[in-house]
């Protein structure tokens, strides 16, 4: 079966917020992470179906969206949940919220690791909590990010209640492995914190040799104590529907989970339960398509990167997510982001992630080949604009 993910998309004067940042610039915008390939064709025809009904009430979601999710993640990571642990959320940026407001306090912290996805460390400070954050090291001779466990352990006080896990992690595109979250899940048993494990890019692991773990399910003897996100939203590129979900074994904890949800939190649209059940029941082959088309993006960036583009690199292996995280520091730019907007590539700011400002961009490759080839010539030749690089 085949599946485009060649043809360019015309996204310009559309409702994409990705597309609308750059309005009446010649900008391509490769920042929030949001495909520029159309969605599955089941989605697609499933939506069509839906939309032919003609009635768009208050929805639950039927036995048959909850089996499709259920059933993905048994057939694809082995991990069997009881379909009443889930709790449906209109996105996973409101579970993290959520999860801020039920089990801290005004004034007790949230600890997380960086760079990471910026509402890890922007959640807990909207309800008054308190985001601590300890940053990765990069251990250069594996070319690979690892937790610094010496500083997570100095950054617990008495008034650390969560830890927040990215796995596989944006933006640094880790696949945690098995020791590791073994060793995440011990620890937050010997603190006493509970573990939100955001697991959204589950299903975009692009290097074969390292499956997806759910963390939840390596640390059984902590199960009770985790709380996982997960949605079809990015790898299916449907984000606008608005659909994710939690995964939370323990009763209790689901019920004060709930409790914060009551009268803030939107339900999920008709619309956004009949994606998901089309996604994660009917797209396996477009996903395994789409994969293949990631591996391929990205292995042509490391390629360009290293011919086209000095100073811009890769500090490690990208596992997994098609975002691909920049280090720009030998550019010595005070302001990296404005640089390349001005040669025309929209991109990610590393500050946003927790990085320093002039070090790091994220760059978005899910995207057809010959939209990533134009930005990463507009990207050489803003690097050769640079003085003393031409």
């Amino acid at each position: 079966m085949h599946f485009d993910f060649d043809t360019v998309p015309s996204r310009l004067g559309t409702d994409s917020q990705k597309w609308q940042k750059y309005a009446n610039r010649d900008v391509l915008p490769l920042w929030v992470a949001d495909m520029d390939f159309r969605s599955p064709p089941a989605i697609i025809d499933a939506l069509q179906r839906r939309v032919a009904d003609g009635i768009f009430g208050y929805a639950r979601p039927v036995k048959s969206t909850v089996d499709a999710a259920v059933n993905a993640l048994a057939s694809r990571y082995g991990w069997s949940i009881d379909p009443t642990w889930i709790v449906w959320l209109p996105g996973l940026v409101c579970g993290l919220n959520v999860t801020a407001q039920a089990f801290a306090a005004p004034g007790e912290e949230v600890l997380c690791l960086t760079p990471v996805y910026p509402p890890f460390i922007t959640a807990p400070k909207n309800s008054g909590r308190v985001s601590v954050t300890v940053p990765f090291i990069l251990n250069s001779t594996a070319a690979r990010w690892e937790i610094d466990w010496d500083a997570l352990e100095r950054a617990v006080t008495p008034r650390t209640k969560l830890f927040f896990l990215c796995n596989p992690h944006n933006p640094i595109a880790r696949v945690f492995r098995r020791d590791e979250l073994v060793r995440i899940a011990d620890f937050c048993a010997r603190h006493d914190l509970l573990l939100c494990s955001d697991e959204i890019h589950c299903d975009l692991i692009l290097d074969s040799a390292l499956p997806h773990l759910p963390t939840a399910m390596v640390a059984p003897d902590h199960a009770a104590r985790t709380i996982t996100l997960m949605a079809p939203s990015k790898t299916y590129n449907v984000p606008g529907l608005g659909t994710s979900f939690a995964i939370i074994p323990d009763s209790a904890l689901r019920a004060r989970f709930v409790r914060a949800t009551a009268g803030i939190v939107a339900e999920v649209t008709c619309l956004g339960f009949t994606a998901c059940e089309a996604a994660y029941r009917d797209s396996e082959p477009w996903r395994q398509a789409l994969l293949a088309t990631l591996r391929s993006n990205r292995d042509h960036l490391f390629a360009t990167l290293e011919k086209s583009l000095p100073g811009v690199r890769i500090e490690a292996p990208i596992e997994a997510t098609y975002l691909a995280w920049l280090n720009v520091a030998d550019l010595g730019l005070a302001d990296p982001i404005g640089h390349f907007e001005s040669h025309g590539v929209g991109l990610s700011d590393g500050a946003f992630f927790g990085a320093p400002r002039s070090d790091y961009v994220r760059l978005n490759f899910g995207c057809p080949r010959a939209t990533l080839d134009e930005a990463l010539r507009r990207m050489a030749a803003a690097v050769a604009a640079i003085p003393g690089r031409a």
